[in-house]
C-alpha cells in the first residue's frame, strides 16, 4: 500500500478524529447472518479499532495494522487483543481463519495488488470460509491525502472474487451519499 499517511503519531491522531461515530456495525450485522458466532476473524486494517471491538463482542477476533503507529493504539486500548502486523497484499502470517473482513481498507490496493490480497485471503482461510469487505463505489483512482484509492463497482468485485469465492452477498449502501459504498460477502470455493 502506497503512502505514509497512517503511519505517524501526527495522522493518526487526526484519522482517529475523523473516523469517530463511524463504524461497520451494520455490515457486521450482515456478516453475522453468514459467519457463525464464535468464529476465528482476521480483521485486516482494523486502524482505531471501532470495528474490531464489534467483532470481537461475537467472534474470536484477531486485529491487523501494517501501521506501527495503529498497533501502538490497538495494543494500549485494548491489552488483552491480539493484532498483528500485517501487510493487506501479502498477509504473512501461518494462522488460518474462518472469517476475513475489512472495512474500507481493500481501496488502497491497485488492482495487481487486490489480486494477490484475493489469493492470500483464499489461502489462509478454512473450508468455506467467508470474507466481507467494504469497498468506496465508483470508477477510476486517485490520491486522497497521500493515500491510494481505487474505487470499484458490482462488475469489477464480481470479476477480481469470482474465481476463488462463490459471492453471496454484492450490495450497495450509504456511508455519507446514497450508494457511495458496496459491500462484498463471499464464500470461499
Amino acid at each position: 500500500m502506497d503512502g505514509e499517511y497512517y503511519k505517524t503519531k501526527e495522522s493518526v491522531k487526526e484519522y482517529i478524529k475523523l473516523a469517530k461515530g463511524y463504524d461497520g456495525a451494520e455490515l457486521i450485522e450482515k456478516l453475522k447472518k453468514i459467519l457463525p458466532l464464535n468464529s476465528t476473524l482476521l480483521e485486516i486494517g482494523s486502524g482505531p479499532g471501532s470495528d474490531w471491538k464489534i467483532l470481537s463482542t461475537s467472534y474470536k477476533t484477531i486485529g491487523s495494522d501494517n501501521s506501527n503507529e495503529f498497533l501502538n493504539y490497538l495494543t494500549a486500548k485494548n491489552p488483552n487483543g491480539e493484532f498483528l502486523n500485517l501487510d493487506a497484499v501479502t498477509l504473512k502470517t501461518d494462522k488460518k481463519f474462518d472469517g476475513v473482513y475489512s472495512n474500507k481498507v481493500m481501496h488502497h490496493l491497485k488492482d495487481g495488488e487486490l489480486i494477490k490480497s484475493i489469493k492470500r485471503q483464499h489461502e489462509i482461510l478454512n473450508a468455506d470460509g467467508i470474507i466481507c469487505h467494504s469497498f468506496w463505489k465508483g470508477d477510476g483512482s486517485e490520491v486522497f491525502k497521500g493515500l491510494f484509492v481505487n474505487y470499484h463497482n458490482e462488475e469489477n468485485l464480481i470479476e477480481f472474487f469470482e474465481g476463488a469465492f462463490e459471492i453471496l452477498l454484492l450490495e450497495n449502501y450509504k456511508e455519507f451519499d446514497d450508494a457511495d459504498s458496496i459491500l462484498l460477502i463471499a464464500k470461499k470455493k
